[in-house]
């Protein structure tokens, strides 16, 4: 199988790079995937599971809070905001994280940011889910 050339980076490290045969992305408008001559794209991407098919045909899995993924020529460049495999995944703390949203979200206060609580409660959630899942 012909192969892609994948790199994600993060805030604080590069986090993948290497070959691989596909990629699954959680698109703002849908997930996707990308195989060997893709068309050309540039796409946000959102809070859920990036799936990727190395080069060796092993499923690796990440939880993702969203960010950007450009594809040009066989190459993929996904900058993330957070990407994490199921073994990294500290479920103690998203399970604590996922409470401190919801009890935000449930104060209704003025000094609250509903769209930021709503936001942290959903990364949390899929973590668990991606811990859980995939772990």
């Amino acid at each position: 199988m012909k192969e892609i050339k994948l790199e994600i980076v993060t805030p604080s490290k590069t986090a993948f790079s290497g070959a691989i045969n596909s990629i699954s992305v959680p698109g703002t408008s849908g997930a996707f995937q990308v195989l060997y001559n893709h068309a050309p794209i540039l796409s946000s991407f959102e809070i859920g599971v990036i799936k990727i098919s190395d080069s060796n045909n092993n499923e690796l899995i990440f939880a993702t809070s969203g960010g950007t993924i450009e594809v040009l020529e066989n190459k993929i460049l996904i900058l993330a905001e957070s990407l994490e495999r199921p073994k990294e995944i500290d479920i103690n703390r998203a399970e604590k994280a996922k409470d401190r949203a919801k009890e935000r979200l449930a104060s209704k206060g003025k000094e609250i940011d509903q769209s930021r609580a709503e936001a942290a409660l959903q990364r949390a959630i899929n973590r668990i889910k991606v811990s859980k899942n995939y772990s």
